[in-house]
């Protein structure tokens, strides 16, 4: 991890970053699943794709709560909203690229 020290937690950003964990929170996202359950979609290890979900649950994008000997994990969506803000100053950008493009065929049509 090259977060800096290893006792930093990794932030949205980071959690994000790896496309396995991103698969992840989408699996998660409508439904809360065990280790064992979420292993099955992945073509990896078990102990891999603990080591990413360990990952999200640090950065606060997952939540785990341990139901009897098996730890379940569930979408905690609230972290992404500073992606979103983070995000939205930039979508201006696109949105003025997007109109120039469309003023651009538009006036090659005619």
């Amino acid at each position: 991890m090259a977060q800096g020290s290893a006792s930093e937690k990794p932030d949205v950003f980071h959690a994000i970053a790896d496309p396995t964990r991103r698969q992840l929170l989408q699996l998660l996202g409508d439904q809360e699943m065990p280790v064992t359950t979420i292993s099955g979609y992945f073509p990896m290890t078990r102990t891999a794709v603990s080591k990413h979900l360990r990952i999200l649950t640090d950065a606060g994008l997952l939540k785990e709560r341990k139901v009897g000997r098996e730890t379940r994990y569930k979408l905690e969506p609230e972290p992404l909203l500073e992606l979103k803000r983070w995000l939205s100053y930039y979508e201006r950008f696109w949105e003025n690229k997007l109109l120039a493009l469309k003023r651009f065929v538009e006036q090659d049509e005619n």
